[in-house]
């Protein structure tokens, strides 16, 4: 006679965390997940705006490929984007997830802009460049800092203190806009001193400059004692406290990192883009990088395609609406649905499924 515990059978499949996977095995997951994200968007856009498949890819393409002038765009963006993902980066591997990229990249872009008003005129160019540079660096330290410091003294909650302050940099840019215009319109427009360089293309110096800070961050990650000291606090506080690590000073040391590389980016912004400021000048890159970072596991060198790709989806979606006369709900539904493929593949690479065996017929 059975008993009741043979015939209880198991369900027909149970999840499992996977011990290990081999990169080229996770790759390929991504891969998959990507092409059949892009293969729905098409059928959609047959469903919905009428678009043939090839038409659709066709216009993503332009977006970000369609001439040389779109190509140094691309890769523009992509570079401002990714300077301000490898910023919050450190800070994201010691689980400090800052999420101020966005008012220490405008209070650095402040900085710059402010050196510009001031001493644009009083300074030979070489020399404004400098304090500008520096201006912005220190500039975007401090404001990186200070969440740093109430966190480890206080262990006050590091993402709504990050968060308001990017409220309270907008405020300040919009105090010195008002200060900077009295006619009252706000728009400071450009400013004639302190522009980077044109080395070759307008674009190129700071595609570069963002090239060499990545190699510079990989470096300092993964083959650094700094670096190291990150990753042990990121794992397991008490472990950090236990061999040794002064875990207050490299939670400050490294939001000091994050908010002058932040800098860095708004600097580059004001002296190599837009030679002036406002309330949107960062325009959402500071969170925008979050996702990048997130999605490159925090390294650098992954960090640069994931850049590539989300600028290359905002600007073909762009090139959708423009092609098709849509409107913009339907490009970011696009652009939503290709990074949720991206996200839930993250499931399969860490998880398996095993199903239930047919040998026992179901049976324990």
């Amino acid at each position: 006679m059975e008993t009741t515990e043979n015939k209880v059978r198991e369900p027909l499949f149970h999840i499992a965390k996977r011990a290990y996977i081999p990169w080229y095995k996770a790759w390929c997951i991504r891969l998959i997940a990507i092409l059949a994200a892009f293969i729905i968007c098409g059928i959609l856009s047959f469903i919905v705006i009428g678009a043939s498949p090839l038409d659709f890819y066709s216009a993503l393409l332009k977006g970000s490929l369609g001439s040389q002038r779109k190509i140094w765009k691309f890769l523009k963006d992509a570079a401002v984007l990714l300077c301000i993902s490898l910023a919050v980066t450190p800070a994201f591997r010691m689980k400090f997830w800052n999420i101020g990229a966005e008012g220490q990249t405008l209070m650095g872009a402040l900085a710059t802009a402010a050196c510009m008003f001031y001493l644009g005129g009083k300074l030979p160019d070489a020399l404004l460049l400098v304090v500008m540079f520096v201006s912005a660096i220190v500039v975007g330290s401090i404001w990186g800092t200070i969440p740093a410091i109430f966190k480890a003294i206080w262990n006050t909650n590091e993402t709504l203190f990050t968060l308001m302050m990017n409220y309270v940099a907008t405020c300040i840019v919009s105090y010195f806009l008002i200060i900077w215009t009295p006619n009252g319109s706000s728009s400071l427009g450009v400013l004639p001193d302190g522009h980077l360089p044109i080395i070759g293309n307008e674009y190129l110096l700071i595609i570069l400059i963002t090239v060499f800070i990545a190699i510079a961050m990989y470096i300092y990650l993964y083959y650094s004692k700094h670096g190291y000291e990150i990753s042990v606090v990121g794992e397991s506080y008490k472990t950090a406290c236990y061999i040794g690590i002064d875990v207050k000073k490299v939670i400050i040391r490294t939001m000091i990192l994050s908010g002058a590389l932040c800098g860095l980016a708004g600097f580059l912004i004001v002296s190599g883009l837009d030679h002036s400021v406002t309330t949107e000048t960062v325009g959402g890159r500071g969170f925008t990088a979050i996702m990048v970072s997130w999605l490159a596991k925090f390294n650098p060198a992954v960090m640069a395609l994931t850049s590539l790709f989300i600028v290359f989806l905002s600007q073909g979606s762009a090139q959708v609406s423009q092609n098709f006369d849509v409107s913009p709900a339907f490009p970011d539904m696009i652009t939503g649905i290709i990074l949720f493929f991206i996200i839930g593949c993250e499931f399969f690479i860490q998880y398996k499924i095993n199903f239930r065996s047919r040998k026992n017929g179901g049976k324990k």
